[in-house]
């Protein structure tokens, strides 16, 4: 399976093309973003890749990366696990003092919202085809958020959004 070609459909078709993250569709048209795949099945491994990403986008003074997306489809496939991996995650960017540089956001097949049901539409906004992190840069983000008219309300336009298209469809479209 190509895991890398199946998050750049599902960023293209879902995140782009439902206009989920009005930001996301700059970095993706130019190229901007960087996709590393991590296929082992183990922790250890998955926190040694994501050092590893957070160090190259720290050299990349230039920006030429914009954000990236660390796959990681065979580690912290139950989504309480992986719910509980990101503090470590968060841990790593304290203590690489990259907090207020970088910031990561976080994507699961499975992903709940606390307060949600399982089988809520809202959830699809974050459920991604494979667990991922998502690495973005701080001044990059500021930027698009400047640019916008009314971030405040892009959540909940995304949750009518997803509403409306129903649980169904959005299984369909997330499928991989």
């Amino acid at each position: 399976m190509d895991f890398i070609e199946k998050t750049k459909s599902w960023i293209q078709i879902f995140v782009i093309g439902l206009n989920l993250c009005p930001f996301a569709g700059h970095s993706f048209r130019e190229d901007k973003i960087r996709y590393r795949l991590e296929e082992s099945d183990s922790l250890e491994k998955l926190i040694e890749t994501l050092i590893e990403e957070l160090n190259f986008l720290q050299k990349d003074k230039n920006n030429e990366v914009e954000t990236s997306i660390l796959i990681h489809p065979n580690v912290l496939n139950d989504f309480l696990d992986y719910n509980d991996f990101l503090s470590i995650a968060d841990a790593v960017l304290v203590d690489m003092d990259l907090q207020g540089e970088i910031q990561i956001a976080s994507f699961h097949p499975d992903y709940r919202f606390a307060g949600e049901k399982k089988e809520a539409p809202s959830n699809y906004v974050t459920r991604s085809p494979f667990p991922m992190l998502h690495f973005l840069r701080e001044n990059i983000v500021t930027k698009a958020v400047q640019q916008h008219p009314n971030t405040e309300q892009i959540p909940f336009d995304n949750t009518q959004k997803l509403n409306d298209l129903g649980l169904d469809k959005l299984k369909r479209m997330t499928k991989t």
